[in-house]
C-alpha cells in the first residue's frame, strides 16, 4: 500500500468515526440510541423529515384549521371515521390508554388527531361528539374529499373513498398512525396492531420538547 492509499486510508477511517459519533450522538440525545426497541414498538422513522402540503381542513368546533397549525407539538394523526365498526373505536381507546401512559411532559408535548376518510357523514358536530367520548382533548380533522385524499396520499396512508350510495357503507383505511413533529413535517409512522406498553417505553424519547 502506498503512502497516498495509506493517507486516504486513515482519512476515511477518521470521518467515518466522526460521523459515527456525531450520529450516535444525535440519537442518545433524543433518546433514540436503540432504534432496534423503536422498531420493536412499531416506531419507524423516515430517513428525511417529509414537508406537508398546504392544506384546509374544519375541525370539530367547525373551526379552519390549516396543515401549519400542526407546528408546536408532536402529534399522532389516525385517519379513520366515526362510522367504523371496528378498528377506529379500538385505536381511539388504546390511545386514550396510552397518553395515560406517558409522563406528564411527554404528555402534554403530544396531540392525537383523528382525519376523517368520511367527510360525507363526519360533520364536525358528529366528529366532536365522537371524540369527547374518547378524550376531550383530541382533535378531528374534516374536509372536501379532494382534500382528504391529497392528505392522505401526502403522507402515505391511501384510502379508498366509500361508495356512499350504499347504507350502512365501509371504508377501507390504514390502521397505521403518522408522527408529525413539532416542526410540521411528517417524521415517520406507528404500524398497527398499536403496542401500548412498547409505544410507553419509546415515546417518551422521541416525544422531547427539547429539539
Amino acid at each position: 500500500m502506498t503512502r497516498t492509499q495509506i493517507t486516504v486510508f486513515v482519512l476515511v477511517a477518521i470521518v467515518a468515526l466522526v460521523l459515527g459519533l456525531t450520529v450516535n450522538k444525535v440519537l442518545s440525545n433524543k433518546g433514540l440510541a436503540d432504534p432496534t426497541a423503536l422498531l420493536d414498538a412499531g416506531i419507524v422513522l423516515l430517513p428525511q423529515s417529509r414537508t406537508l402540503p398546504e392544506l384546509s381542513f374544519v375541525d370539530q368546533d367547525g373551526q379552519a384549521f390549516e396543515v401549519d397549525q400542526l407546528e408546536g407539538k408532536w402529534s399522532l394523526l389516525f385517519f379513520g371515521y366515526t362510522f367504523c365498526p371496528d378498528i377506529c373505536p379500538a385505536t381511539l381507546a388504546q390511545l386514550r390508554q396510552l397518553q395515560g401512559q406517558l409522563p406528564e411532559q411527554s404528555r402534554a408535548n403530544l396531540r392525537v388527531i383523528l382525519v376523517s376518510v368520511d367527510p360525507n357523514r363526519d360533520t364536525p358536530e358528529q366528529l366532536k361528539k365522537y371524540l369527547d367520548y374518547f378524550d376531550a382533548g383530541f382533535v378531528g380533522l374534516t374536509a372536501e374529499e379532494a382534500t382528504l385524499q391529497k392528505f392522505a396520499n401526502a403522507l402515505s396512508i391511501p384510502y379508498i373513498p366509500a361508495d356512499t350510495s350504499k347504507e350502512n357503507y365501509t371504508v377501507d383505511h390504514s390502521g397505521n398512525l403518522v408522527i408529525i413533529g413539532p416542526d410540521g413535517t411528517q417524521r415517520g409512522f406507528i404500524r398497527a396492531p398499536l403496542n401500548n406498553a412498547k409505544l410507553a417505553a419509546q415515546l417518551p424519547g422521541l416525544i422531547n420538547p427539547v429539539e
